[in-house]
This record gives C-alpha cells, sequence and structure tokens, in this order.
C-alpha cells in the first residue's frame, strides 16, 4: 500500500474527509460508493464499489455474445476501467482505463455511433489506438454504473444497424441484472 503523508481526524459523527488530491487521482465523485474493508493488521482500507465489477463474470458473457452475433470487438466498462472484452486480447484492454471522451459521453448520458469511420477520433480506452463506432452508457435507476462500446475493426470501421441494436440491447440488459 502507498502511503500519502496525509493525516486526518475522525470527527465526532465518525467522519474522515477524504482529501481533494486523492479523490481527483482516484476519480472518485461526490455520492459515490465505497466499500469499506479491514485486514488483520488493523488496516481500514476503502475501495471503489463498481456493480458491473460484480458482476464482472455476466458481463463478460455477455461481450462473448454480442461478438459473436456482431463480429465486432467489444469492451464492457464500469465508470472507471474495462471489466469485460471480447474479440481482442484480454491483455490489451484489461483494467485499461476510461477516456475523458468516454467519461464525458457516460456523465451525458449521450451514446455515440459513427457513420463515418474516416474521421472517427473516438477513443474509449486510455492507451489503446481503437476507436469505438458504437458507445452505449449502462442507466440503472437514473446512474451510470458504465457503458457498452463495440470497437472499430478491419472489417468495420462504420456502426451497422444490427450493431447499434445490439450495444444499446447490451446496455438495458446490464442495467437490469444490476437492479
Amino acid at each position: 500500500m502507498k502511503a500519502t503523508g496525509i493525516v486526518r481526524r475522525i470527527d465526532d459523527l465518525g467522519r474522515v474527509v477524504i482529501p481533494k488530491e486523492i479523490r481527483r487521482t482516484m476519480r472518485i465523485r461526490e455520492g459515490d460508493p465505497l466499500e469499506i474493508y479491514t485486514n488483520s493488521e488493523g488496516e481500514v482500507i476503502f475501495k471503489k464499489y463498481s456493480a458491473i465489477s460484480e458482476m464482472s463474470e455476466n458481463a463478460v458473457y455477455v461481450a462473448d455474445i454480442m461478438y459473436k452475433i456482431a463480429g465486432c470487438p467489444v469492451l464492457i466498462f464500469d465508470k472507471d476501467h474495462v471489466v469485460a472484452s471480447a474479440g481482442v486480447p484480454k491483455r490489451e484492454f484489461a483494467e485499461r482505463r476510461v477516456t475523458g471522451q468516454l467519461e464525458e459521453l457516460m456523465e451525458s448520458r449521450g451514446q455515440f455511433y459513427c457513420h463515418d469511420g474516416n474521421t472517427n477520433n473516438f477513443y474509449p480506452a486510455e492507451g489503446a489506438e481503437r476507436t469505438a463506432i458504437a458507445a452505449v452508457p449502462i442507466i440503472t435507476a437514473g446512474d451510470v454504473s458504465g457503458a457498452v462500446v463495440f470497437l472499430s475493426s478491419e472489417k468495420y470501421s462504420e456502426v451497422t444497424e444490427l450493431q447499434k441494436s445490439l450495444v444499446s440491447a447490451a446496455a438495458q440488459f446490464l442495467a437490469k441484472q444490476i437492479e
């Protein structure tokens, strides 16, 4: 575990303030759920809670089915990073963080569909060179939980109607699984 050198006192209601620098670095926003763990050395550990990560096995199945039907690489994200992929090497995208572009799309609850592969510059995962041809947020009870993304490939540089339907259906299915 990495020491920060920051010390905070617990107030009379049992609260502790997580410093702004740590919240920014860890992408913790007001209202984000945190899991609390303890270990045998007396440490208290806060971890960002992700409903999508909790059901990552289902997300992997959904990604595999989408890839088999659409023939296009798939990524499934929670709010911060890739939790499942299909049609691409696992190492290439495992645990990659979302880009600012995808984060903005999720926060605005928008959808992205590429209709012109020549001008596509929507990169969903940091450090990855593949662009998205479709991206839809996973919205559960009014809150964004993540996103489902089809990636460009040699065969697909623009989204098809089938892919639009699949990415939307997958986002809705995963949202229902979380509820």
